[in-house]
């Protein structure tokens, strides 16, 4: 496998954690509402939580980065705090972290298999039901089932077969739906109530539900591991059978006889949940009789999700060994040659989603390919001009102990090259210490005739950035390129 994939897939992973419970929190603050509109919401809840995935997925792959500006102010920022002696950067940090991420990364495939192989043998034995102990149902409910779908609005020819297999009436198929009715109640339920169960079902074939329902479990089985994914998913479940009851009532506005139809059909069969996306049947009698359910802390289910996102977040961290191009007790000090690379050689022109897929190599090989894309997704003469800048600013600017990439000027001199003109007062004058001003024609994503001001405060030779043209006197902080 591609590792700059995985390294994707597990920042993507890793990204998910926090995603999926803020679009679940965002789902439970949306409770006093109807049915109709809480489905709504859950859907768009549900739906958004691939789209957060493959969005992240995308944004970190590798050759995602090449549409935007070389030069990054976050890469830069977080590469001089990382060669100041601080401590671990956030960079360094989220590195860690999506390299944690990456144990994970063959766990979770096996988990997607898992549960799509599962919901394909579901599937496939849905479809033997249809062939396998059913029979034409009577033609006096053929006809009822053709009429009510006709009057609902349903342009599908609906089947309506009897089955021995099944226990609760099933809806299968999409472009040519068959409901599957157990051949029991076609004599055990008055033709009354028989009549609610059909409308149900058919309800569930104008919605749509059965391709709504085949989506839902393609999303469990890509995001099976977050519990926000089956909490929304149990909502969107619930909700569900909620809208299909209203068109029940609102055609047969009998709430008891109804109420009654369910009970009849859960008998023996405490754990029933009715047709093939159906939840709560104790619940949805409660609430037809409009007799709700002793009120729960909603965000409970949340708690739980926020926890166990938590435990996963710290159990792959927490495993994580250092990673050897993490300078653990000395960050300014490059142990290796690819480790200065980083550090050292593009520190201010790497971005911050370049970084961390090169702090998440395992291998030499990877950081040389990675270093050969690197540079493969710039302009050709760049890698050359990089260069003679940071010999250049290591020349003329080292001052203090420093090497003079690491200075001010040097680091403005790498990113934006050799300024236009320079006013130099090397002795300073009676207003101050030795100062400079570099002046740039243009500066793209700034502006023209940008003016960066430097002085030698500790008169060492030092000089260190004080005018920021956006903000005034003040240091530079949000230059890009």
């Amino acid at each position: 496998m591609n590792s700059p994939l995985v390294t994707a897939l597990a920042a993507a992973l890793f990204h998910f954690l926090w995603q999926g419970l803020v679009i679940a929190m965002a789902l439970a603050a949306c409770r006093n509402v109807s049915p109709q509109t809480r489905y709504r919401l859950a859907c768009v809840a549900f739906f958004a939580m691939p789209a957060a995935f493959f969005t992240t997925l995308f944004v970190f792959l590798p050759d995602a980065g090449t549409r935007f500006s070389v030069t990054s102010n976050t890469s830069a920022l977080l590469a001089g705090a990382s060669m100041s002696g601080g401590g671990t950067s956030g960079a360094t940090l989220f590195g860690l972290m999506q390299t944690a991420t990456r144990r994970f990364v063959p766990f979770w495939l096996a988990g997607m298999v898992f549960f799509y192989v599962r919901n394909l043998g579901s599937l496939l034995a849905l479809q033997r039901l249809q062939r396998t102990g059913t029979s034409a149902a009577p033609a006096f409910w053929q006809q009822r089932v053709q009429r009510l779908a006709g009057e609902m609005g349903i342009a599908s020819a609906v089947t309506l077969l009897e089955s021995v297999l099944v226990d609760v009436p099933v809806v299968a198929g999409f472009l040519r739906p068959v409901i599957l009715f157990p051949a029991s109640l076609l004599t055990a339920l008055p033709a009354s109530q028989l009549e609610y169960l059909l409308i149900h079902e058919l309800a569930h074939i104008r919605r749509y539900d059965y391709a709504l329902n085949l989506l839902q479990k393609a999303v469990e089985g890509l995001l099976f591991y977050h519990p926000a994914v089956w909490w929304i998913s149990d909502v969107l479940r619930r909700e569900r059978e909620h809208c299909c009851d209203d068109v029940v009532l609102a055609r047969c506005p009998d709430a008891m006889e109804y109420a009654a139809t369910l009970v009849a059909l859960e008998q023996g069969r405490p754990d029933l949940a009715l047709a093939a996306n159906g939840t709560g049947l104790a619940s949805r009698i409660r609430r037809i009789l409009n007799k709700p359910a002793q009120p729960r802390a909603a965000g409970a289910p949340l708690h739980l999700a926020a926890l166990a996102t938590v435990l996963v977040a710290v159990t792959f961290v927490a495993f994580e060994v250092p990673h050897p191009l993490v300078a653990q007790n000395s960050p300014q000090t490059a142990t290796s040659p690819w480790q200065k690379w980083l550090i050292e050689d593009v520190a201010y022109i790497i971005e911050a989603r370049e970084r961390d897929a090169y702090t998440a190599l395992q291998t030499d090989e990877e950081r040389r390919m990675f270093i050969e894309q690197f540079w493969g997704r710039r302009h050709t003469d760049m890698k050359p001009e990089h260069y003679r800048r940071i010999a250049y600013a290591n020349q003329h600017y080292g001052a203090a102990a420093l090497p003079g990439w690491k200075t001010d000027r040097g680091r403005i001199y790498i990113i934006y090259g050799p300024p236009d003109e320079i006013d130099s007062h090397p002795s300073g004058d009676a207003s101050g210490p030795p100062w400079e001003d570099w002046r740039y024609r243009l500066i793209q994503g700034i502006g023209q005739n940008v003016t960066m001001t430097f002085r030698d405060t500790g008169r060492n030779g030092h000089f260190e950035m004080t005018k920021d043209p956006a903000n005034g006197d003040a240091p530079l902080r949000n230059f890009r390129k």
